[in-house]
């Protein structure tokens, strides 16, 4: 997303409290953490680490949050927050009450994972990183956001505005953002949600302020099927579907902005010698522009369509023919926060404060929810980095001063953007 050529130092200059008027003469500004915060997170090092390491290794499958979800409420309430409870959805919510009665702030992770159940999770240590599947995908979010729990209770801060703290469901894949989807169109909260934060990544100078949006289906090619033998020469839709992938990737999609398609899972057929009577194409389309997304799938789609039309043309249909059941299975709209918005250049400022190279950036995250809805909204990373997401060796480095100073960034953004001050 272009950033339009505004500099670092005019958008500091810019970086505000959300609350229209200080609680205090010295308000708590983004681009400048007290010390006495900073030496409270570097005190929680070793204790950040332990709990990075218990949500990890208590498994989150897709749709299979719950034993995950209950024992982090826990460690919210033993963090030192009472109003815990966990919604229909499965959502973990714990409130934090400000001085005033108005929209909170929500400060969210996702439970979930993208490993399916059954997959071994043990979280090594190899000098100064952490190994294991989603480890920095998103038990560092959930870890980060208990360490701030602890800085803010520890210390009685009060806040003008209420935090929301959320550990939600469904945000990976499948999952299609049903948790925090849900937060801001069903749940309790719908209608009160001043801004939301989310905590997503392990690079806390990467600000995404822009929701790339997402269409995915899966294609069903069915036919009559038959002994691949004894039936040769009907229509198969394993040939309907590779016609439709050649067409698909036939497509030209724009550069910019950046717009994406994959063909990503194939599953169906009955054995070798049989010609099969259904098989499934999963495709994922992406763009950052509503309008070129849904001329992109209407290219697919039809593209899919072609290929069906191509093998009915192309073998007998003696037997039956093949037909095409397209299956709408992940809409995730996009959306925006403008980068001259308090939430986004607080974020910012609060990134180069700590150290960090501070950019804002665009991305596919529980953030896309409230910003389709015109709800600011960002979502950050935290710790000191990692690598290798989505895979089974994934990584996240903790190296003590550079992990402390991420842990910061969020933080920051919690106290500047609420009122905050001590006692």
């Amino acid at each position: 997303m272009a950033w339009h050529r505004m500099g670092l130092a005019a958008l500091f200059a810019l970086a505000t409290p959300l609350a229209a008027q200080p609680l205090a003469a010295q308000t708590i500004r983004a681009e400048q953490l007290p010390a006495s915060f900073k030496a409270d997170l570097d005190a929680q090092y070793d204790q950040v680490i332990a709990d990075l390491i218990r949500i990890t290794e208590t498994p989150a499958p897709p749709f299979k949050e719950a034993a995950r979800a209950a024992l982090f409420a826990q460690m919210l309430r033993d963090s030192g927050l009472t109003d815990v409870t966990i919604d229909e959805e499965g959502n973990v919510l714990a409130l934090r009450p400000g001085l005033e009665n108005g929209p909170v702030f929500v400060v969210s992770a996702h439970l979930d994972t993208v490993f399916p159940e059954g997959t071994p999770i043990t979280v090594t240590r190899e000098g100064e990183r952490l190994l294991a599947p989603g480890i920095g995908d998103d038990s560092l979010g959930l870890a980060s956001m208990l360490a701030w729990v602890r800085a803010l209770e520890q210390r009685k801060i009060t806040t003008r505005q209420a935090i929301l703290f959320v550990a939600t469901v469904g945000e990976e894949g499948p999952g299609d953002l049903r948790g925090v989807r849900h937060l801001f169109t069903k749940g309790a909260w719908q209608g009160r949600i001043g801004a939301f934060m989310s905590i997503d990544g392990t690079d806390a100078g990467r600000v995404v302020h822009a929701a790339v949006g997402s269409r995915r289906y899966r294609l069903v090619f069915k036919g009559p099927g038959g002994h691949s033998y004894g039936a040769f020469g009907i229509v198969n839709p394993m040939a309907a579907m590779a016609e439709a992938v050649r067409g698909i990737y036939a497509i030209q999609a724009p550069d910019e902005p950046k717009t994406t398609y994959s063909a990503s899972v194939v599953s169906g057929g009955t054995s070798v010698n049989s010609i099969p009577a259904e098989v499934a194409l999963e495709i994922d389309m992406r763009s950052g522009d509503a309008a070129l997304l849904r001329d992109l799938e209407t290219e697919v789609l039809a593209a899919a369509e072609a290929g069906v039309a191509s093998e009915n043309a192309a073998r007998s249909q003696r037997a039956g023919v093949v037909s095409l059941v397209a299956e709408l299975t992940g809409d995730r709209p996009g959306g925006v926060t403008p980068p001259d918005h308090p939430l986004i250049r607080n974020a910012l400022a609060a990134s180069e404060a700590a150290g960090f190279r501070a950019r804002i950036d665009d991305s596919s995250t529980d953030s896309n929810i409230p910003m389709s809805l015109g709800i600011p909204a960002l979502t950050i990373g935290s710790g000191a980095g990692g690598g290798r997401t989505h895979s089974l060796d994934e990584f996240l480095n903790i190296e003590r001063e550079r992990f402390v100073a991420g842990l910061s960034v969020g933080l920051t953004v919690i106290l500047a953007q609420t009122g905050a001050h001590s006692p």
